[in-house]
């Protein structure tokens, strides 16, 4: 089954692609359910598809704004994480959930390149899903920055594990040795926290994050 959907250079065969954008919209489709689910009172089933995909589709296209590009993947985009954490911000940890795993599974579309089951769940599906975490802290004072900031360290986290199971051998050779065990959280968290720094500044800008609020209003009225 794995070979069907996987061809022996490690990307995705013409069925691959088809059973992830498949996947992709049902998971687009329950974020979608859990939004309507929160704010069904409020009747803004179209409102709430319309601000999710618009959300996701700047990710998508911030994504490819690449200020750097580490030499095995990763980079540092203009703000594209924190797409996907507003849509967590409005509308709760479990829609932010499911549109990080839509999402996740768009940017896998974009390069894909298999090892495993698991290293795709590391690299991709997984890491991008926890940007949805940042939906826990969306009441709380400060919540889009805190929310922000645990959203990062757990996507780190799986991009990280991925890092330790299956990249340790791009590790270059002029790497100290004594940190080789710290190899993976060095090398993903140094262009994550650049990124996570540039938008936290940005963010926090007073007419950036009244616009923020703003559309957060929008979104929920």
């Amino acid at each position: 089954m794995f070979d069907f959907l996987v061809n022996s250079e490690g990307g995705l065969t013409t069925a691959g692609y088809a059973v992830c954008v498949i996947a992709g919209v049902i998971l687009l489709v329950a974020a979608l359910v859990f939004a309507g689910k929160v704010s069904e009172k409020k009747k803004m089933g179209t409102k709430q598809l319309v601000f999710c995909a618009v959300a996701m589709a700047l990710a998508f296209i911030t994504s490819y704004l690449k200020i750097y590009e580490m030499p095995w993947g990763g980079s540092v985009t203009l703000c594209s994480m924190l797409f996907i954490v507003l849509v967590a911000n409005w509308y709760g940890p479990k829609t932010g959930i499911m549109v990080g795993l839509a999402y996740g599974i768009l940017q896998f579309l974009q390069e894909p390149f298999v090892l495993s089951f698991f290293q795709v769940c590391c690299d991709y599906v997984l890491a991008f899903a926890a940007l949805g975490l940042a939906g826990f802290f969306a009441k709380s004072k400060h919540g889009l920055v805190k929310g922000y900031i645990v959203a990062v360290i757990a996507r780190g986290a799986f991009h990280a594990l991925g890092g330790y199971l299956y990249w340790m051998d791009s590790m270059p050779d002029n790497f100290p040795q004594a940190l080789r065990s710290l190899y993976p959280i060095l090398y993903n968290y140094s262009y994550l926290l650049v990124e996570a720094v540039i938008t936290i500044i940005i963010i926090t800008l007073p007419p950036v994050a009244a616009g923020l609020a703003r559309v957060k209003r929008m979104a929920l009225e």
